[in-house]
């Protein structure tokens, strides 16, 4: 069982608080063990003694799912870089969209590495990628293996 890192009460202290409804009030409850009574009232109304995830239920995006479709799939079809889908969407899908949801969205539906749209597309795998060469100034070049 996992138990938050900051919990003050252990699952037997957090029965113990739950039996304890009948038997003590709320205040007398918080003071015998050391908790604040919104603590009493979350145990007491619990039938289970284990912490509750603190993430998010819902995931909140600047995009409807369709529109987060369509943007994928300009995505993966055109394989447009980050900042030219960035232009499409704010032309054609929504005007007030910035960079990094749309960072998020691809990162949501593994489509933030162009590489890997290029090499799904033309049926590659990372090792039959070509070597490309990236000059940094005179008389220095960068190969990527």
């Amino acid at each position: 069982m996992n138990i938050h890192s900051q919990a003050r009460t252990t699952p037997k202290i957090r029965e113990e608080i739950r039996d304890s409804k009948g038997k003590m009030t709320l205040e007398a409850a918080a003071k015998h063990f050391n908790v604040s009574r919104s603590t009493i009232l979350k145990w007491r109304g619990r039938e289970s003694m284990n912490d509750r995830s603190h993430r998010p239920h819902q995931v909140h995006t600047a995009l409807t799912p369709i529109q987060e479709e369509i943007v994928v799939e300009l995505r993966r079809t055109l394989l447009l870089t980050v900042d030219d889908l960035l232009v499409v969407t704010r032309e054609f899908i929504k005007q007030d969209m910035v960079r990094s949801p749309l960072i998020r969205l691809l990162k949501r539906h593994q489509a933030n590495r162009l590489q890997d749209l290029y090499a799904a597309q033309s049926g590659e795998s990372e090792t039959d990628k070509p070597k490309t060469f990236k000059n940094y100034g005179p008389g220095y070049i960068h190969v990527d293996v």
